[in-house]
Parts: C-alpha cells; sequence; structure tokens
C-alpha cells in the first residue's frame, strides 16, 4: 500500500496474523501508518479490527507476522513504547468515585513539575474539562468521558495515539465536539489510527482508510480513492414534468442504467459522466426542473459495496490485477 504522506512510517506490520481457536481473527494483514496522518481501520464487527490494534499496543501477541510501532516490537519493547503510544481501546473505563483530577495523577508518568502541571493545565483546557477536575468519571457526560479518554491518552506526549470506536453511543453533538478534538491532534503533529465503524466519521476526519473483513484487508486509500472505486455511480433526481415519451427518451440518454419513479419524482441512475448527458437533455427539453439534485454515493456506500464482493476482491489483490 503506497504512503500518501512524506514523513516517516510510525506503524509497520507484515503478514499479522491471530487465531482463536480454530477461528482465524486476523488473517496475514499488512498495515502502515504514516507520522501526521489520521488512518481509519474500518469493518463490520467483528472483522478483526480491535485485535489488530490489541496486537499493536502489545495487549495480544501475534500467532505470526511482524509488527513495528514506533520502531519498536511491542511485545519487547513495551515499557518503552508505553510512553511514546496513548491509546483509548473499545472498552475503556474508570471507577465511578474517580474524579477527574486523580485519574490524571494516575495515568501521567511521574513528573518534576510546574512545566508538565501547566501542559496538563493545557490539555483540560483545550478539551473543555478544566473545570471538571473535582468532578466524579460517574457524573461526567458521555462527551466528557470521551475527551477525558483523550487527555489521558495524550499526558505523556504521545507520538501516536490509537483510538478505538471512540465516539460509540454518544449524541451527534458530542460526536462532532469529539471530532474536533482528533483534528485537533492531527494539526498539533500526533498521529492517529482510528477504529471506527461509522462511515462518516471515517470520512470526516481521516486521511487514508482501511477496509477489514473477515480478519483481511480488501482495500485502503483515501476515502475518495474508496467512493470513486467502489461506487463509481450517480443519481440525479428532480420533480414531474417528464412524461412517459420523454422517460423513454432519457434511457437512451449516454450513461443512464435505470430510471425510477419515486414518490412523484424521477430518479436517473447510472455511471456519474451520465450527469452531464441527464442535464444537457433536460436543457435540450426546454424544461430545467426547480428541483433539479444530484446525489452522490459516500463511503458508506463505498464500503457496503466492497464488503458485498470482499471475496472477489481479495482474490484480485492477490492476483497482482492492482
Amino acid at each position: 500500500m503506497t504512503n500518501p504522506l512524506n514523513g516517516g512510517t510510525v506503524v509497520e506490520v507484515r503478514g499479522l496474523c491471530k487465531r482463536y481457536g480454530e477461528r482465524m481473527v486476523v488473517d496475514h494483514v499488512d498495515l502502515d501508518v504514516v507520522e501526521g496522518e489520521i488512518v481509519g481501520l474500518l469493518g463490520s464487527n467483528g472483522a478483526g479490527k480491535t485485535t489488530t490494534v490489541e496486537c499493536l499496543t502489545g495487549l495480544r501477541r501475534p500467532d505470526a507476522g511482524s509488527v513495528r510501532v514506533l520502531g519498536l516490537d511491542p511485545q519487547v519493547d513495551g515499557a518503552r513504547l508505553r510512553s511514546l503510544v496513548g491509546s483509548q481501546l473499545q472498552d475503556s473505563a474508570l471507577p465511578d468515585r474517580l474524579r477527574v483530577g486523580e485519574a490524571i495523577e494516575l495515568f501521567r508518568e511521574p513528573r518534576s513539575l510546574p512545566a508538565e502541571n501547566r501542559s496538563v493545565d493545557g490539555l483540560l483546557a483545550a478539551f473543555g474539562l478544566a473545570e471538571h477536575r473535582g468532578q466524579a468519571f460517574s457524573a461526567l457526560s458521555g462527551g466528557q468521558r470521551q475527551r477525558l479518554f483523550l487527555v489521558l491518552a495524550l499526558l505523556n506526549r504521545p507520538k501516536l495515539i490509537i483510538l478505538d470506536e471512540l465516539t460509540q453511543g454518544l449524541d451527534p453533538a458530542a460526536r462532532r465536539d469529539v471530532w474536533d478534538a482528533i483534528r485537533s491532534l492531527r494539526n498539533a503533529g500526533t498521529t492517529v489510527l482510528l477504529v471506527t465503524h461509522y462511515m462518516d466519521e471515517a470520512e470526516a476526519l481521516c486521511d487514508r482508510v482501511v477496509v477489514m473483513d473477515q480478519g483481511r484487508v480488501l482495500d485502503g486509500g483515501t476515502p475518495a480513492q474508496l467512493v470513486d472505486r467502489h461506487a463509481p455511480w450517480a443519481t440525479v433526481r428532480f420533480g414531474g414534468g417528464v412524461g412517459d415519451v420523454g422517460i423513454d427518451s432519457l434511457r437512451a440518454v449516454e450513461g443512464v442504467g435505470e430510471i425510477r419513479r419515486v414518490a412523484g419524482q424521477v430518479e436517473v441512475h447510472g455511471e456519474r459522466r451520465m450527469i452531464a448527458h441527464v442535464c444537457s437533455y433536460l436543457l435540450d427539453c426546454g424544461d430545467v426542473p426547480d428541483d433539479l439534485a444530484v446525489v452522490m454515493p459516500d463511503l458508506e456506500e463505498a464500503v457496503i459495496a466492497l464488503l458485498a464482493h470482499g471475496d472477489d476482491r481479495q482474490l484480485s489483490l492477490i492476483g497482482g490485477s492492482r
């Protein structure tokens, strides 16, 4: 997989395998994460995403393959990596009665001092928690809890932060707050590996995404590249005004694949180039609808299409057709 950025490689995984009993959970996975980027690890539940990141953090021992994080082996150099990698994993939790300030002291490495104290103050302020130092974990909202986990992951100035389903269960406003926090991390130079099954989250945040299914990597690239490869269609939608005769003529327009009438509207589906031809047809008819709209597929549609043809896609990649 080609790295799009010019920074050094922060994560390098080759041929990673992990088996639980008879089930292969991670199946010869290759993964690269480059300094300064946000990479999304996508896939349905059970795809192997969490097990992969657990191998990166040293929580799981791989059965085969090599893992290097900042040039170190998590199984051998775990102590050194703990000060370089911050993580918030899927089952992160704190005791209900633990206060925010107590959590900070519990998780921070021993430091001397005033400058470090100012750094912690700045983190709490940046994530909207400065006024909640004395508040118990149980009294925090969902969004505040997730922001606290981000603060804890960043306490020791990590070079890499790994986030697993960070916004699961949050309301839309809280999710947006956490997204802003993650963007701030990247803008400050922190490399982020984001595990999520929310496609809108990946599309909004990630420089690059990697899609897994049944323990394997199916494809990777920028969100736009995956949409281009796996959802290369579009829909032109407009209200009435085109009769059955016009519909028949519209079927012959270049790139048109299907035409449907839905709830009083005409929906024209086909290759993206048909957008120009359909609009030209409507102009020639002399009646451009006021409600004319073009609907483009998003990352979610691309990933659904990729997963639906995962086996074929994997064979294509193995065969070297790309």
